[in-house]
């Protein structure tokens, strides 16, 4: 699968810039794939406005292929996509999480293909022990399935670190549609742009932001990079994000007013650069920074549970739980920001997203 195989107005909806939730996965009180629940966090993330959908992501737990849920999930997923964007006459890009070394990466690609879905997200977690040319041979071969997704992944998490040269290297690859740059880190964050720019790949390769600590930021800057031919200019387009599965029609409006203050011209508002921070900050309490991010996916979980698009907050992992003090750093956000929550939408629309 090639990227002029995906639908053009979804590419043309990737390359202006969207809200990509990376899904969660909703558990029963067993431990088991709550279909019903599961559905409903695809409908509500639809009918927000979203212009894609992750799973199989971190942010869905990477253990789901340990318990043998990688197929049976994406399957209902991509199914439950494609009949709820169907009523509502829109048109969603599927992104497929794709991991492990090379022979599982191109096993769980080749079967995202087959399920529908139009690009994999590419974490290079597993091959930490192995050399930048083993890296690229791997992403190489994804890339000749379907189209990729670089993803650098904050090492807090499993990620690894990925320099400039890696990066470079990586956009010169056939078939990579973005980058979704998440090392929570501006240094970082700069090697990615500056090597897609040095590649003259800036108008190829769309640029997504993972960073949930510094979302607004990413999408208001512009990037001047002098390279060998010049300066090459490039933006951080939309967002491929965990923390972007919670609160998501806030995202979603978030995002087109960022997009209609760049198309403008005009000054940056002072009250966005506000936000900025407290949307860092109510990332703070959703991905337990202060507990060097040992509650992020639970974070999310108690966001969902008590809006009431999840039962619990049950991680596959049974010590995966949020961190002491936790809940009641989300109950504060809760309080000092009022405005960034669409629990009002979600009331008014949850027994629908539940049939």
């Amino acid at each position: 699968m090639k990227i002029t195989d995906i639908d053009i107005d979804l590419l043309n909806t990737f390359r202006k810039g969207t809200v990509i939730p990376a899904t969660p996965l909703a558990l029963t009180k067993d431990r088991k794939l709550d279909e019903r629940y599961q559905k409903a966090l695809v409908r509500y993330y639809i009918d927000c406005g979203v212009g894609g959908i992750a799973i199989g992501v971190h942010s869905t737990q990477f253990e789901i292929r340990e318990h043998g849920m990688y197929e049976s999930l994406l399957t209902l997923v991509s199914k439950e996509i494609d009949s709820w964007s169907g009523l509502q006459n829109k048109k969603i890009l599927k992104i497929a999480g794709v991991c492990g070394k090379t022979e599982q990466a191109v096993g769980e690609a080749s079967f995202a293909v087959s399920a529908g879905y139009h690009a994999a997200l590419v974490s290079l977690s597993a091959l930490k022990d192995n050399c930048l040319d083993d890296l690229i041979k791997h992403c190489r071969r994804i890339a000749q399935i379907m189209p990729i997704i670089g993803f650098y992944m904050q090492t807090s998490v499993g990620g690894i670190v990925l320099p400039f040269e890696f990066w470079k290297e990586f956009a010169s690859i056939p078939n990579v549609l973005g980058i979704k740059a998440a090392p929570f880190d501006r240094y970082k964050t700069f090697d990615v742009v500056r090597a897609i720019c040095e590649s003259g790949k800036e108008d190829d390769i769309t640029l997504y932001t993972g960073n949930d600590d510094n979302i607004i930021i990413d999408l208001l800057t512009e990037y001047r990079i002098e390279t060998a031919k010049g300066t090459r200019c490039m933006r951080i387009k939309g967002g491929l994000l965990g923390h972007w599965c919670v609160w998501t029609k806030k995202a979603v409006e978030l995002l087109d007013e960022i997009h209609t203050i760049i198309a403008s011209g005009k000054d940056i508002p002072a009250e966005l650069l506000t936000r900025a921070i407290q949307v860092t900050d109510s990332n703070a309490a959703f991905f337990d920074s202060m507990n060097k991010f040992a509650g992020c996916i639970p974070g999310l979980h108690e966001v969902l549970f008590r809006q009431g698009l999840m039962t619990n907050v049950l991680c596959l992992n049974t010590e995966e739980v949020l961190s002491d003090g936790q809940k009641d750093e989300i109950s504060r956000v809760y309080r000092s920001y009022p405005h960034l929550n669409d629990d009002e939408f979600i009331r008014m629309n949850l027994n629908k997203w539940l049939m």
